[in-house]
């Protein structure tokens, strides 16, 4: 090769490294080029303009210079390590201008490598991503401020994915169900979580989540103490703009005490509730002697208490006349007055008949049946010929009495009631127990 030639090549390679840095000079970016251990080879002309260095700065190290001192430390340790890895690596870090403003920059380390597979080169460019780290700290202090809502709000929220999956739950959700958030968005709520008498309503949900269109669902959930209460569970749905599902959010509203009244009233209607008449309480009872009117003194004096009263007396005599009078004059009047004729109830049924039964207790128990106590509860109870309640029967009535709580037949869950009992009998119960 001629001595011409070579010097003409050397020529157009400097022309062209020239080139390729008037090329980098121009573009708006942050541009570096470093040695293989991390020296600073070249910085573009913008990366000067922009933060205000000289050339013998950049020599120096001029990350040290323009890093915020809160990310110094790390971003140079991070550095370091992935040098010496040799692979791309990317770096996030604010640095400062030369007016004084820290904005976030995004630094990507692409390294140069040789045949052999050695690094000759890295080449670092630093972007500009200020404006998005403030947008993702906008959402996530919005996502934050959503969640103290949500969790204020005594109310259970959850978030569901399009599936069904549990994304998210509120601070209520976990303090009912007693459990984490990351254990109800990994496990989501469990079928043990619902009543077991529940699973078709559990089954409409997922017929619902199908069909896409908001639903509601009532069904018992189980609280962290064990106790089940009825929860109207409203799902609606948010969608895309191309009509896609990509959030089902749900809202679960406590509505056991609604459904006790209602359950109370059908109950009361079960057994033919009468209708409470409001006038004078001893309307239907008709005597003016002496006697009778010492008895309606007592009753009118007897009424206002909640005290169990046994009223004595030959068949025919108005006993449940008198008892009628006791429900009318005291505060359980607007409730419900149940009566039982223990004489015209076989005794191999007469608990079921107080008490009730879970399906399946006995032969011939297709379904739950709810007994007079439970239909009484917040009324007065009055047991007609309680003499002839067999023993057995009149120890869980004393158990009633006592701890004001029972078992229904078929079941060990204890079931609490608030109920005047008002018995009577025309058998001198003393006599019969002596």
């Amino acid at each position: 090769m001629s001595a011409d030639h070579s010097a003409s090549s050397e020529q157009h390679l400097r022309l062209h490294e020239g080139d390729l840095l008037t090329i980098t000079d121009a573009i708006p970016i942050d541009i570096t080029v470093l040695a293989a251990d991390g020296t600073v080879l070249y910085v573009n002309q913008f990366a000067f303009d922009r933060l205000g260095l000289k050339a013998h700065e950049v020599k120096d190290g001029y990350l040290k210079l323009t890093c915020h001192p809160d990310d110094l430390s790390q971003v140079l340790d991070e550095r370091r390590t992935n040098l010496l890895k040799g692979v791309p690596f990317n770096l996030e870090m604010r640095l400062l201008s030369k007016s004084g403003e820290c904005r976030w920059h995004l630094a990507q380390y692409n390294p140069l490598i040789d045949e052999s597979g050695h690094i000759i080169r890295w080449y670092v460019t630093a972007i500009d991503i200020d404006d998005r780290k403030r947008v993702e700290q906008t959402l996530r202090q919005s996502k934050e401020d959503l969640r103290t809502i949500t969790d204020a709000i005594r109310q259970v929220i959850v978030v569901l994915a399009p599936d069904g999956k549990t994304l998210y739950a509120n601070q209520v959700a976990c303090e009912e169900t007693g459990l984490s958030l990351n254990a109800i968005m990994k496990e989501g709520f469990a079928p043990q979580a619902y009543h077991p008498d529940d699973a078709d309503r559990l089954r409409g949900r997922e017929e619902g989540l199908r069909r896409g269109d908001p639903f509601e669902l009532e069904l018992r959930a189980r609280h962290k103490s064990g106790e089940y209460r009825w929860k109207l569970v409203q799902y609606n749905p948010l969608k895309d703009e191309g009509g896609q599902i990509i959030r089902w959010y749900a809202t679960a509203t406590d509505i056991d005490d609604q459904k006790k009244t209602e359950e109370r009233l059908r109950n009361e209607n079960l057994v033919l509730r009468e209708e409470i008449d409001r006038s004078s309480m001893f309307e239907d009872i008709v005597g003016s002697s002496t006697p009778m009117s010492q008895l309606l003194k007592k009753v009118e004096k007897v009424a206002p208490s909640d005290s169990t009263v046994l009223i004595l007396g030959e068949t025919g005599t108005g006993k449940e006349l008198i008892a009628r009078a006791l429900h009318r004059r005291s505060k359980r009047a607007s409730r419900a007055f149940v009566k039982v004729n223990c004489a015209a109830i076989p005794q191999s049924l007469i608990a079921s008949e107080l008490f009730g039964h879970e399906k399946g207790a006995f032969t011939g128990a297709m379904q739950r049946r709810v007994g007079r106590f439970e239909a009484a509860n917040g009324g007065t109870l009055f047991l007609d010929e309680i003499g002839e309640l067999p023993m057995e029967t009149q120890i869980a009535l004393l158990r009633v009495l006592q701890e004001r709580e029972f078992e229904r037949v078929g079941s060990n869950h204890p079931i609490s009631v608030d109920v005047r009992l008002i018995a009577a009998t025309n058998r001198d119960l003393n006599a019969s127990t002596g």
